[in-house]
């Protein structure tokens, strides 16, 4: 195993970072934006970095525009930690940011579903085989919406030599457990779901202790201070964090398809961090919710104090 390889699977084990795409306000890309952001990121000290993936906003992102994106970012983190990058779409177009990405520096890949094309297991192997061997970089499935694996399926891309790890945002736990047994457990498993952490002791018992967090791009005090309770075990502060600030941020996040994202980034405006608007067809965050927002933020760090003192 190179050194590369080993870097980014080491890179698995802990807090995965999902950054916004910044945007100017008449919809451009805004690399310095970008780079402000990352710094703030890289501050949290997660693991591993994921641009230009489901929060960065992958799939509304032209070929130009993402390999700026991959590059500027590579740049920016200037191997701190591994930077992935996420690809998508129909097969060729999968396979031709795989290899840009590549060009671009990146680490690593975060193979996301295929949109709106759903096919048979034998499909989405035959999908995932080709965006793999059109990179010589490592390549995480993620199991989402039009991409539904087998546990069949699973276990024979985990023979492709640079599938290295199953990112899940399904949340069917019967269907990880078999995944798992059907590979041996060669893939490791990562905790993909929306507000992960809401689910992060849930994926303990099938061996996922990382997670991807939405939350460390807008509030990384209160997604650091979770992360290392759940570490430690400490059942108490996660209790509180779930309470006053994980579980009204998940009821928000439903009211709306796509606010996973969109609220990502009125987070960042609320605190005076803009990443500027989401592109559609995503929509803004209206201004009520934009409202209850605000008031969830600060529910999460009164309760990150109290949790602080005790």
């Amino acid at each position: 195993m190179s050194p590369a390889v080993t870097r980014v699977a080491a890179s698995l084990s802990g807090l995965l970072a999902f950054p916004v795409t910044p945007f100017t306000e008449s919809g451009d890309v805004d690399l310095s934006g970008l780079k402000a952001h990352l710094t703030d990121v890289l501050a949290a000290r997660p693991s591993a970095i994921f641009v230009a993936c489901g929060t960065g906003e992958m799939a509304s992102l032209t070929a130009t525009e993402h390999q700026a994106v991959v590059k500027a970012a590579v740049e920016h983190v200037a191997g701190t930690v591994p930077v992935l990058a996420g690809v998508g779409g129909g097969t060729r177009t999968a396979a031709e940011f795989a290899r840009a990405a590549q060009a671009a520096g990146a680490d690593a890949l975060l193979a996301l579903p295929p949109y709106l094309q759903v096919g048979p297991p034998t499909g989405l192997v035959a999908h995932y085989r080709e965006v793999a061997a059109a990179t010589d970089l490592d390549v995480i499935l993620y199991q989402r919406g039009t991409a539904l694996f087998s546990p069949e399926a699973v276990a024979e891309l985990a023979e492709v030599d640079n599938i290295v790890a199953l990112k899940d945002g399904h949340g069917d736990m019967e269907l990880l457990q078999l995944i798992q047994t059907a590979t041996g457990g060669r893939l490791p498993l990562l905790n993909g779901m929306p507000t992960a952490e809401i689910f992060a002791r849930s994926y303990v018992g099938l061996g996922a202790r990382a997670y991807s967090s939405a939350v460390l791009a807008f509030l990384p005090e209160v997604a650091v201070a979770f992360f290392q309770a759940f570490e430690k075990g400490d059942d108490a502060t996660q209790d509180l964090l779930l309470r006053e600030f994980y579980a009204p941020l998940a009821a928000l996040r439903n009211t709306t398809p796509g606010y996973a994202v969109s609220l990502v980034k009125a987070g960042l405006d609320i605190r005076g961090r803009s990443a500027g608007p989401v592109r559609s067809p995503l929509a803004q965050v209206t201004p009520e919710h934009r409202e209850q927002l605000a008031r969830i933020i600060d529910r999460g760090l009164s309760a990150l104090s109290a949790a602080s003192v005790a």
